[in-house]
């Protein structure tokens, strides 16, 4: 991870010109951004387009970037905004593509067993996706990519008891449709 001066650093270099920063910054943050596609748009298909719109929007935003939260911060924002827009115009729900994800599975269950939690695997996944996008995002953001309330609050724009909300309805609303 990049320290708070060396982003500083690597942001003024871009904005003087220095492309080569700019790559930098993308191969410092293009996983991490993938990952979080992945989680809320759900679709393997989709990934690549997103991420590549969202290091657009960061190339056109930089010059707005005023250095009072992390680079990370304001690329994770802009990750959750393109991901918005995009859920937006195609008015549409997340659909994961489960059989394409690592289940990690320990080869000394069963096959039933080991049946019964991809089938579990499965249905938390389709359910993540029927979330309301606030509450997918936050939660995804938690839960997948261990962002703190504080951090969470910072890249949605929204203030740290709306977070905490967000994450408790989208838990009783997995747990709700886990159990039907």
């Amino acid at each position: 991870m990049l320290t708070a001066e060396r982003e500083q650093e690597i942001v003024q270099a871009i904005l003087s010109g220095d492309k080569e920063q700019y790559a930098l910054i993308v191969r410092e943050y293009q996983e991490t951004v993938s990952n979080i596609c992945y989680r809320l748009v759900g679709n393997k298909l989709d990934i690549d387009e997103v991420t590549q719109q969202v290091f657009v929007e960061l190339y056109t935003a930089l010059p707005r970037f005023r250095h009072e939260s992390r680079l990370s911060t304001f690329i994770y924002r802009i990750t959750v905004n393109v991901v918005s827009k995009m859920i937006k115009h195609t008015s549409r729900f997340v659909q994961y593509d489960i059989g394409q994800e690592n289940t990690n599975t320990d080869y000394q269950h069963s096959r039933e067993e080991q049946l019964m939690k991809e089938e579990q695997h499965q249905r938390l996944h389709q359910a993540i996706g029927q979330l309301k996008h606030e509450q997918r995002t936050a939660l995804v953001l938690y839960a997948f990519n261990d962002f703190s309330y504080n951090d969470i609050a910072d890249v949605m724009q929204v203030s740290l008891s709306k977070v905490e909300s967000l994450i408790f309805r989208a838990k009783k609303n997995l747990q709700k449709m886990m159990t039907q």
